[in-house]
């Protein structure tokens, strides 16, 4: 197990005055290894800590005895969320978009984790494939919740055989151990034409009634698929089949509404995009559960652009490899860039954002009292299939596209597909043919970014 090393100290912390500096090696405080920064901010938010320190040139660790107060924050910032290994994933399954993903990447992408701890601290979900009673136990005794759990299938042998994990077929009995514990948990159900759809599907939300209506909501997405992938069961939905997907999340919700008195399962933005349906009102949402896994987005973003003082829901989602790359474990809620006073300077404005998107945005631009902005849908060829979603966007598609924008415009890109400054295909905006504004993935945002009276990350070079 490696020790959080210290990235950032704040002057006048504690932590500073107790002379705690960056590249210090935390091995212990008060006698406990923290084996997480779910560890560390429990031990460390006790008062007046004893802390071992490895600190590099000398020759032996030593105690730092640093004087706070219980509850008052230590003041230092640490180099990853886990600190043993992170527990990795033993399912197969088919639709893993981790498995479309082309070669030569960099190797932090290809990381394929079951940890609860991410779920907890991420929102990535799990399959409890790897869980045990010692996980469950700290989890109850520590109330770690929210987690979010993959469910796909409540039947055991579909469900086995959509992870390619015999284990798979039990593992769910975990989720009603967390859910008779009173942990909050999140269900998701990746939606795979002909293998968990229709019937399948069905009997997949009766199994959640009858077995797991503690759930606190249960989120339906499409199937993305990259042509990377070699699977020959995998295809995108077919208009009707998204139809129908949407047809069955609507009786659904009447059932739970009667039955649980909330609609329980959602249905993401991109079934509605796919068949050409009107998105549902914000009160269908029920306070947006399942905002950060792209379900009601689109209707947060739209109400958000057209009403930028009203507020909207929580958090900000930044794309599908939020928690890789050692980032912040406020995860997908973290600020990403410094920001910088944007000015209405006079020039046309063009949006470049996905297929997705620019379907969303299109008739809340041809609303806006300014006429000369434009929405560029950027085809995804970089990963290809039916990926359409802007976190998904590469440096090398937005290069492509900006060849091709006038060279007045001031060229606007959303947070959603950088991760610490880099695009998922390693290019930064340094690397584009001109220069950027990035803007956090929120209606409001947007609008002030085009009305000039927004402040937006500072970007391109």
């Amino acid at each position: 197990m490696s020790a959080p090393t210290v990235t950032s100290v704040t002057a006048a912390s504690p932590a500073a005055r107790a002379g705690l500096a960056v590249g210090d090696e935390l091995l212990s405080i008060d006698g406990q290894e923290p084996r997480d920064v779910i560890d560390f901010q429990r031990l460390s938010d006790a008062g007046d800590l004893s802390v071992l320190v490895r600190r590099a040139g000398a020759p032996l660790p030593r105690v730092v005895r640093v004087g706070k107060d219980a509850g008052e924050p230590l003041g230092v910032e640490v180099s990853s969320a886990v600190f043993d290994r992170i527990r990795t994933c033993d399912n197969h399954c088919a639709f893993c978009f981790i498995y479309q993903l082309p070669k030569g990447m960099r190797r932090s992408l290809y990381l394929k984790d079951d940890d609860y701890r991410l779920s907890f601290l991420y929102g990535n979900f799990t399959t409890l494939t790897r869980f045990t009673e010692l996980d469950a136990e700290r989890i109850l005794t520590e109330r770690l919740g929210p987690l979010f759990v993959s469910i796909h299938s409540t039947d055991p042998e579909l469900r086995a055989r959509m992870l390619r994990n015999p284990k798979g077929a039990t593992s769910l009995r975990w989720l009603e151990v967390l859910l008779e514990g009173g942990i909050e948990v999140h269900g998701q159900i990746v939606v795979c034409p002909g293998v968990n759809d229709g019937a399948a599907l069905e009997d997949t939300l009766a199994g959640i009634l009858d077995r797991y209506s503690g759930l606190s909501s249960v989120g339906a997405v499409p199937l993305g698929l990259s042509r990377y992938s070699n699977e020959a069961e995998m295809r995108p939905h077919t208009l009707e089949e998204a139809e129908c997907v949407l047809d069955t999340i609507g009786q659904w919700q009447g059932l739970f509404k009667k039955a649980l008195g909330h609609r329980m399962v959602y249905a993401a933005d991109e079934y509605y995009l796919l068949a050409g349906r009107d998105l549902p009102s914000a009160r269908s949402y029920d306070g947006y559960p399942q905002h950060e896994n792209g379900i009601g987005m689109a209707r947060a973003f739209a109400d958000a652009f057209t009403h930028p003082a009203s507020d909207g829901p929580g958090g900000v989602r930044h794309g599908f490899f939020a928690s890789v790359d050692a980032a912040p474990a406020e995860g997908y809620r973290a600020p990403r860039l410094p920001s910088a006073p944007a000015g209405a300077d006079g020039r046309p404005i063009t949006i470049l954002t996905g297929t997705y998107g620019a379907r969303v945005l299109a008739p809340l631009l041809a609303a806006h009292p300014r006429q000369d902005v434009e929405v560029r849908a950027v085809e995804n060829q970089f990963f290809g299939g039916n990926i359409g979603v802007a976190g998904l966007l590469t440096g090398e598609d937005l290069a492509r596209a900006l060849e091709t924008v006038p060279a007045g415009s001031r060229c606007l890109v959303p947070d959603a597909c950088l991760n610490e400054g880099r695009f998922l295909d390693g290019l930064t905006l340094a690397d584009l043919p001109r220069p950027i504004e990035v803007v956090p993935t929120e209606g409001a945002s947007l609008r002030r970014a085009i009305d000039g009276t927004s402040f937006r990350p500072v970007c391109g070079s």
